[in-house]
């Protein structure tokens, strides 16, 4: 073999010419973990004089990325990535589910059929934009949006579609997923790097709870007690802000009669037709002290219960608080309860959704002046507070407003010649100083100063005996000197300033004094 056919052979890849003129460059990447099929990166270079060149520019950076283990080693699509991120997944069947639906509706029509090797920055783009445009992908076309799918007789449900963009809730889940499929492909060595990275960060939305007004709350709940049993549930709701799911879980043995205390442990949880007992949200236990009223109403539907299902004056501790059923034996759904609600806000004029009642539960403890960790502990907010702040800032904010002014009303009184006008406040005069004992060290220093200054002996501008001289004469200690000093300044008597000795304030003279301490400086010149 000579060297030419040597070093032919030797070098990896290939660059091969097209009938079009084009170059082919392929460089063998490894197996693809998803058909177990050889896998080439390839590239195409236009014909053109300097083909070659480019060519082989191509296959060394391919080459470089195969080294460096930054090629994708799969032509696996997105959808069959999210297929396998599935699969690995643990969560919650209901978080489970919501993510299938997402996947369903939205990545697999526009994205799904893209190589995850492909996927880059434009191609998020273009994604994200298409779905803050039109949820329904519409991509500017004009049809009529049918209500159910299949053959039917349209009607008045039948409109003509309209652009509704996703909601950035929907957008940041959607961004989550595509990102936790990336991650997982990286750690499987399908993607040297996460390529859904590259898409901007969506910002959360800003909270906006919508609790019902007390007005409105009233008429609700006289609404609900129109049925024993679903007044006793939004009563409930309202008053200790659970989610629907852990009401329907209440079993009786939950409520401690004596201690007034509701112990939440588990929820509910529905998928479709499908129910199950499951943890809470934030996978907690938590207490709720009950009031007395909501505590006697809870004894008399305990009662109300037992005598309907005939077992005597008590239900059984396993029994479940909320039941289609007399005995308890069964929970309600879920789905039943947000749509009776939602039906029975439609019958007063209302868009209205269950889980407002637990803002409304949270913004009255609020408004009541209860602290923030409080409320986040009795609706089961994780993060001591942070959730609860985020979601109820404003409400907050409308708290420590009413605080301030409760505070205001609490203050003293302000001083009868102290007047606010014009936005300029007119401060009083100094209140004369309170009599002291005249045997006290200081009153003495500052009265001896005081008599030579009035007679004349020390004139304005004159210096004034040193604290140390005074210290000594008087046999006092620092403070007491200093403090003789303050009280004269305070007069006007004595002119102080920060790091020059203290002097004679320099004072129009009192009418009738004028000639006599002319005559005294006179007379000390002339000494």
């Amino acid at each position: 073999m000579t060297t030419a056919k040597a070093s032919e052979a030797r070098r990896r890849g290939e660059i091969e010419k097209l009938p079009s003129g084009s170059l082919r460059v392929r460089v063998y990447a490894g197996i693809d973990p998803v058909t177990g099929k050889k896998y080439h990166l390839t590239e195409f270079v236009p014909p053109g004089p300097r083909a070659a060149k480019e060519a082989e520019k191509v296959r060394t950076r391919l080459l470089a990325q195969v080294d460096a283990k930054r090629n994708p080693r799969t032509r696996a699509t997105v959808s069959q990535l999210l297929e396998r991120h599935l699969e690995m997944l643990s969560v919650e069947a209901t978080t489970l589910d919501s993510y299938e639906t997402f996947i369903r509706n939205h990545i697999r029509p526009l994205i799904g059929d893209v190589q995850v090797g492909r996927i880059d920055g434009e191609i998020l783009d273009s994604f994200y934009k298409q779905l803050r445009t039109c949820r329904s992908h519409c991509r500017g076309k004009k049809f009529v949006q049918h209500y159910v799918k299949g053959d039917h007789k349209c009607d008045k449900r039948c409109k003509p579609h309209v652009c509704r963009p996703l909601s950035t809730g929907s957008l940041r889940k959607i961004q989550a997923i595509l990102n936790g499929a990336g991650k997982r492909a990286v750690r499987w060595g399908w993607l040297g790097r996460n390529p859904f990275e590259l898409s901007e960060p969506i910002a959360a939305a800003r909270p906006d709870p919508q609790p019902p007004t007390a007005e409105q709350a009233a008429v609700i709940v006289n609404e609900a007690w129109r049925d024993l049993d679903w007044g006793m549930l939004v009563w409930l709701a309202m008053t200790t802000g659970a989610r629907r799911g852990e009401l329907c879980a209440l079993r009786w043995n939950r409520v401690d009669f004596e201690a007034a205390v509701l112990n939440i442990r588990t929820s509910i949880g529905q998928r479709g037709a499908r129910t199950w007992e499951k943890d809470t949200k934030t996978h907690q236990q938590r207490r709720i002290t009950l009031d007395a009223q909501t505590l006697g109403l809870l004894a008399a539907y305990r009662q109300h219960c037992a005598e309907l299902a005939g077992l005597g004056s008590e239900m059984p501790g396993e029994a479940r608080i909320f039941s289609l059923l007399p005995d308890g034996s069964t929970w309600i759904k879920p789905d039943t309860v947000s749509q009776r609600y939602e039906r029975m806000c439609a019958r007063l004029g209302w868009d209205m959704h269950i889980h407002q009642l637990r803002h409304y539960s949270a913004t009255e403890l609020i408004a009541a002046g209860v602290d923030v960790r409080t409320v986040a502990g009795r609706l089961g907010h994780s993060g001591g507070g942070t959730t609860t702040l985020k979601v109820y800032s404003a409400f907050v904010a409308e708290a420590d407003q009413r605080a301030a002014g409760s505070l205001a009303g609490r203050m003293p009184s302000l001083p009868a010649n102290l007047m606010a006008t014009g936005g300029t406040l007119s401060v009083p005069a100094p209140r004369p100083a309170v009599a002291e004992e005249e045997n006290s060290p200081y009153q003495r220093i500052a009265a001896d100063l005081r008599g030579a200054i009035t007679s004349g002996i020390l004139c304005p501008g004159d210096y004034l005996p040193t604290l140390t001289d005074l210290i000594a004469r008087y046999a006092v200690s620092h403070g007491t000197a200093q403090r003789a000093m303050a009280a004269l300044a305070a007069e006007g008597l004595v002119a102080v300033r920060r790091g020059h000795r203290a002097t004679v304030a320099n004072r129009p003279a009192e009418e009738g004094h004028t000639a006599e301490i002319i005559k005294i400086r006179g007379e000390r010149r002339n000494r």
